[in-house]
């Protein structure tokens, strides 16, 4: 399962419809758009069959955060390149797999991807 935050563009998501890829965002799809904690949608992530959760807010990239049931997202890049990011990070060869992204924490930037997971030191992986 895809999810995007509330912090994801319209444009954007559609964009990614468009391509193919079958999304749920938060206060739209799922969720309250008053879902601001990063604990309610953690936790709402726990509910969830692996999901994987892309979303704007830094806040997100914490080595705390990392668990087994998720992959965490961060988008670091344009606003304008959102979808085109979303989608090379889920074609990536590291990341193409649900199994691959499960535990990680990721940040997406223009430059690399820098992964956190637990008991692991960060990686950076080129794009």
């Amino acid at each position: 399962m895809i999810i995007l935050d509330h912090n994801i563009p319209r444009n954007q998501r559609q964009a990614l419809r468009r391509l193919g890829l079958r999304t749920h965002q938060v206060g739209f799809e799922i969720g309250r758009p008053e879902w601001e904690d990063r604990e309610e949608i953690v936790r709402y992530l726990h509910r969830q069959k692996h999901p994987t959760f892309f979303t704007r807010d830094v806040g997100f990239f914490q080595i705390r955060l990392c668990h087994a049931s998720y992959c965490l997202v961060v988008l670091a890049g344009s606003v304008l390149q959102t979808a085109h990011d979303i989608r090379s990070f889920l074609r990536h060869p590291s990341f193409r797999t649900r199994k691959q992204r499960m535990g990680a924490v990721v940040k997406l930037s223009p430059t690399g991807i820098l992964v956190r997971r637990r008991r692991v030191h960060a990686a950076h992986v080129a794009w």
